[in-house]
């Protein structure tokens, strides 16, 4: 008896579900197979060649329609009936004559980005997206994955090269390789033209950000913070930024539920910290705690009863919602400081230079910056050790503020206690 082919419906297929976290299959006929992941939904031929169970993938729905992959799968059917296996076949000459829409490299990688989610940052997705629009598409974009070659992956690298954008050069290379090793996965191509081209990209220059480490001209910032006139938030943002010298994004996303004011303790959750999502998943970045100085609970107590009420510390004009990360930035623009004096992020720098000029043991201001070690389980204890020394350190650094802010001593003084 025939196979019975056709069984979906366009219906059927636009609102098929995963089953929670397990993949569900649903079958056309022919071979034909509708993948559903929680994350997307992908079209596969399943056939017999050389005594050998198959998979011949046709690309991802909504991308590839019901249409496209019956079109796929019975051009596919009429290679098996000339005894030539699809998948081989797709590597050669002929490949791009099945499903080739569906098996461009903006296909290919679209189809990459879609099972990131859950494993990249949505942040990190969007903006790789964003530079795979602006940097890759518009010369590989169109082209058969199965067609690109290694010096024309190099000539699309190397004009971003010439615009000056290393970083964005190296990581573009890394993410050309990821699209074309899932591609090879799926048997949408055959190999990974982005590998032979490691060390063949220029070195990325060493950046350090703008950060002001003169004690003199740090006395001179305070004092304009400190006259700085805008709504409370960004006043205490803007105060606290050079005392706490946190990362900008874990300053102004807190939320009150980390602050013990009476405690003089702020902890920062391990999922707020800089690190990849599979190691914060893992538990491998642990909580950073900060002790509080004296000036920063009296900076955050009138803050406190106005935004204490809702979660974010700093929020913005828009209840609900943390400052927008370019806030200190502007900020400090409106005070005179442009972008190669002084950046919201230079602020670690800055206590990182003076803290070392004052004698404090590297290793400290190492916790306290919550720089990553390679041995993670090293880092998930450090952040909490020795926390006597760290909370002197911060004391005695936002006194030394203080004195700069005034106008009074500007070299560094030693630190006491025996640390």
């Amino acid at each position: 008896m025939a196979r019975e082919i056709n069984k979906l419906t366009d219906s059927m297929v636009r609102a098929a579900k995963s089953e929670g976290q397990k993949r569900r299959k649903l079958a056309d006929g022919g071979g034909l197979t509708l993948v559903i992941k929680p994350e997307s939904k992908v079209w596969w031929f399943r056939y017999r060649f050389g005594g050998k169970e198959k998979t011949y993938s046709l690309g991802s729905y909504p991308e590839v329609s019901l249409k496209d992959a019956r079109e796929g799968r019975d051009a596919a059917r009429k290679l098996l009936a000339q005894q030539k296996d699809p998948v081989t076949h797709r590597r050669s000459e002929g490949a791009k004559n099945l499903s080739a829409a569906s098996n461009t490299f903006k296909a290919v990688a679209e189809d990459w980005l879609k099972l990131q989610k859950g494993q990249l940052q949505d942040s990190t997705i969007d903006v790789t997206r964003n530079r795979l629009t602006k940097w890759i598409y518009p010369h590989l974009g169109s082209m058969p994955i199965t067609e690109i070659e290694p010096p024309l992956v190099l000539q699309v690298l190397r004009k971003i090269e010439t615009k000056g954008k290393h970083e964005t050069a190296h990581r573009m290379r890394q993410r050309i390789s990821q699209i074309c090793r899932f591609a090879i996965s799926e048997g949408r191509a055959s190999r990974d033209p982005a590998a032979d081209l490691r060390g063949l990209l220029k070195a990325v220059p060493a950046q350090n950000r703008a950060a002001i480490t003169k004690p003199d001209e740090l006395g001179g910032l305070l004092r304009a913070i400190e006259a700085y006139s805008g709504q409370p938030a960004t006043c205490a943002a803007l105060q606290l930024a050079p005392m706490l010298f946190l990362r900008p994004g874990e300053l102004r996303k807190a939320v009150w539920a980390e602050i013990d004011l009476k405690g003089g303790m702020w902890i920062i959750p391990g999922g707020r910290m800089k690190g990849t999502l599979k190691a914060k998943r893992a538990g491998l970045v642990s909580d950073l705690k900060i002790p509080l100085p004296r000036q920063a609970i009296e900076i955050l107590k009138p803050l406190n009863q106005l935004t204490g009420k809702r979660p974010y510390v700093f929020e913005s004009i828009k209840p609900g919602r943390p400052l927008s990360e370019n806030t200190i930035n502007t900020a400090l623009r409106s005070m005179g400081y442009d972008s190669e004096t002084m950046v919201g992020h230079g602020f670690r720098a800055t206590a990182s230079t003076l803290l070392h000029e004052m004698g404090w043991p590297p290793e400290i201001i190492e916790l306290q910056l919550s720089h990553q070690q390679r041995n993670q389980v090293a880092a998930a204890y450090n952040r909490s050790a020795r926390m006597d020394e760290r909370t002197a350190m911060m004391q005695q650094w936002a006194d030394y503020l203080d004195t700069l802010k005034k106008g009074g001593s500007v070299v560094p003084f030693k630190t006491s206690k025996g640390f």
